[in-house]
């Protein structure tokens, strides 16, 4: 581990780090400023057509004229500042609480995509709520890992289940080509996330074996392919040959170790959702790192898996991981952090915690010992990280990792809470007597 106790925050950074923070805060200001004048004019041009709303020609044609105006102005396409109107008159009358976080820099231009992709789906009488609680959600989380957690918000707010949805979308599934350049074209498939998740862990998994294979073997110039292109590779060998071919991993006549490479995805099924699946929009199924998973598909993978699934004991009310058991004999300690993590801990990181590799914050051979109170998941590059700068870290209770930064900052990772058991809500309020007043609140 890289080490070095003597030196200061290095004065240089910090600077350049404010200057990126400052600057970062007015081009904030300065995008949704231009946010609201292209949100204005699409209203104008609303406005003088408000006659006409019997033409709904008239009306694109008013925002068009509009579009032309502002486009040829900034030497643009008019197509392109048409489709700017459009976004930043969904933004600033549906989601004036994001747009108003923006502009006063405490969030992102790439959170304000991810809280716009996300309730895109919404229906517009629910996005009111949802930008409120949107914007409180986004405190101190990367766009990731606010994309998972808004996924599972918005379905709360949806009149129709998961299911229903997802049985509606399994319909668009298909496989199309787009043609490139350079003898070169895109194979896209449509497909549920959880079949595209485990197809691309497998490709990954197989690739990265190739790799480990190759590196053993220590032969120069023998083959220099990336991890992208092994993916691409070995598809392709499996989709024409039923197998990959020329498999590097085989030691004798036999086969290799390629094809018995399996998918792996981490899957997270609240039991209540499995027990009573039209209440899946409260509590979702998750794909770890993808956000919900209707419950049709989490029921399918509970009885089809030879697996053993563990069972994940939470807090009632703040959703903490508190136990974890399981009939089958495994490692406790893996259980209970595959439970607590569920993704690598490295702030921001959606890795999942099955793609990434157990650490212990306190170096073990430093004297750290081997428990849940030393021990969290980092991916493979937050864990050379870890190792390899002047990053530190320290584990508090509950699982909380406490990062500090080459010039001094620091920044906490708290373990993501299960949705709480035991919710809290209103009663509803009694009828009045007859002849009695109604309440005014």
């Amino acid at each position: 581990m890289y080490s070095d106790p003597s030196s200061a925050a290095p004065a240089g950074l910090s600077a350049v780090l404010a200057e990126a923070l400052r600057t970062g805060a007015e081009l904030a200001a300065a995008e949704a400023a231009r946010i609201r004048a292209l949100a204005a004019a699409g209203h104008l041009a609303l406005d003088v057509m408000a006659d006409r709303r019997e033409h709904a020609r008239a009306s694109e044609m008013a925002l068009r004229e509009v579009a032309s105006e502002l486009a040829s102005a900034e030497c643009l396409s008019d197509r392109t500042v048409q489709s700017q109107i459009s976004h930043a008159m969904t933004l600033v009358d549906d989601y004036p609480q994001t747009l108003a976080a923006w502009e006063a820099g405490v969030i992102t231009r790439a959170h304000v995509h991810a809280i716009i992709d996300v309730g895109s789906p919404l229906p517009v009488e629910a996005r009111e709520e949802f930008d409120l609680l949107a914007v409180a959600t986004a405190d101190g989380l990367s766009p990731g890992r606010l994309r998972s957690r808004l996924a599972a918000l918005a379905e709360r707010l949806q009149p129709t289940t998961l299911s229903e949805r997802h049985r509606r979308g399994r319909e668009a599934r298909c496989v199309r080509i787009v043609s490139g350049q350079d003898g070169m074209s895109d194979l896209v498939a449509t497909m549920p996330t959880v079949l595209a998740v485990g197809i691309y862990d497998r490709l990954t998994r197989q690739a990265r074996a190739v790799i480990d294979a190759r590196d053993e073997a220590s032969e120069p110039g023998s083959d220099e392919r990336t991890m992208a292109q092994l993916r691409a590779d070995i598809l392709a060998d499996v989709l024409l040959t039923a197998a990959p071919d020329a498999d590097p991993t085989r030691t004798d006549d036999g086969p290799g170790i390629l094809g018995g490479i399996r998918a792996r995805v981490q899957v997270v099924v609240p039991a209540l959702t499995l027990l009573a699946p039209e209440r899946e929009n409260s509590d979702p199924a998750e794909l770890v790192g993808h956000g919900p998973l209707d419950a049709d598909t989490a029921r399918a993978l509970a009885e089809a898996t030879s697996l053993p699934w563990d069972r994940v004991i939470t807090h009632p009310v703040s959703g903490a991981v508190l136990h974890t058991d399981t009939y089958h004999r495994t490692t406790a300690i893996d259980r209970f952090l595959r439970a607590r993590d569920r993704r690598c801990r490295w702030p921001g990181c959606t890795v999942p915690a099955v793609r990434a590799e157990v650490d212990h914050t306190h170096d073990y051979a430093l004297g750290g010992p081997t428990d849940v109170t030393n021990l969290a998941h980092l991916c493979q590059r937050h864990h050379s990280q870890k190792q390899f700068t002047r990053w530190r870290v320290r584990q508090l209770p509950g699982g909380v990792l406490e990062w500090t930064s080459p010039t001094g900052r620091t920044y906490t990772d708290e373990p993501l809470a299960y949705s709480p058991a035991v919710r809290f809500v209103p009663d509803d309020p009694a009828p009045p007597e007859p002849g009695e007043e109604p309440a005014p609140f």
